[in-house]
């Protein structure tokens, strides 16, 4: 219930999300949305016209969305994890705030020093199957938009991954900055992108695009006390 508040209980907000993605995402354009949690995304997203891929390993949030979603032609549920490798998994959970649940027991830890952390509590676990981005592409294609919101396995989930994806989005932690920093090395293997940074659900842009050393600098001058956000990716050619 905390999260359909939060998340699904604001119209003018979803209609704030689908002007803020219409400059990547078109009518049929194909999307992957992993971390999907209660669906306020694929919600803008459908309002485009896109087809989604709604990826959440939490079981209550995977019931969820299929109840929601089951009779929509245009999203499709993976109720998995995405890694570097497929397999199984163990995913922690925090039920109180579970959009911090996470894979990665090393951003959970320096997380957990955190003064904006200082209330979470992971407290329970679940096994979860785990695929790759290159699995999903196999099965769905190659999405116009990805977006990675993992709580610190963004950059597990993009190893997983052997193609540049035209755009893409990644949440950061100005407390765990070496995630964010894997995260650009691994898609400058992949291909040549520009970034461009969005402070927490502001849907604001805090400058243009960057080359990734712009990039990389500009993420440099924030402190650990920081907000969250989300890198945006674009392939160049």
């Amino acid at each position: 219930m905390r999260s359909w508040v939060l998340y699904r209980s604001n119209p003018l907000h979803r209609r704030r999300l689908a002007a803020f993605y219409r400059s990547f995402i078109g009518r049929d354009s194909l999307c992957f949305d992993i971390g999907a949690h209660m669906g306020n995304r694929v919600d803008a997203w459908r309002d485009l016209g896109a087809h989604v891929v709604a990826v959440e390993p939490q079981p209550l949030f995977a019931r969820a969305l299929r109840r929601r979603y089951r009779d929509d032609e245009r999203v499709h549920l993976e109720a998995v994890a995405l890694g570097e490798r497929p397999g199984r998994c163990t995913l922690m959970i925090s039920r109180r705030t579970p959009t911090v649940s996470t894979l990665n027991p090393a951003w959970r830890q320096v997380m957990a020093v955190n003064p904006r952390f200082r209330r979470v509590r992971w407290d329970a676990t679940c096994e979860v199957t785990v695929l790759t981005l290159d699995d999903l592409i196999d099965c769905y294609g190659v999405p116009a938009f990805c977006k990675l919101d993992v709580e610190g396995a963004e950059a597990l989930v993009l190893a997983g991954l052997s193609q540049p994806l035209p755009t893409l989005s990644m949440e950061y932690s100005p407390a765990d900055p070496q995630g964010v920093r894997d995260c650009i090395a691994r898609l400058g293997e992949l291909g040549r992108y520009q970034y461009r940074r969005s402070v927490g659900e502001s849907l604001h842009w805090s400058g243009d695009w960057m080359t990734p050393e712009g990039a990389l600098a500009d993420l440099g001058r924030l402190t650990p006390d920081q907000p969250a956000g989300d890198l945006y990716a674009r392939r160049v050619a």
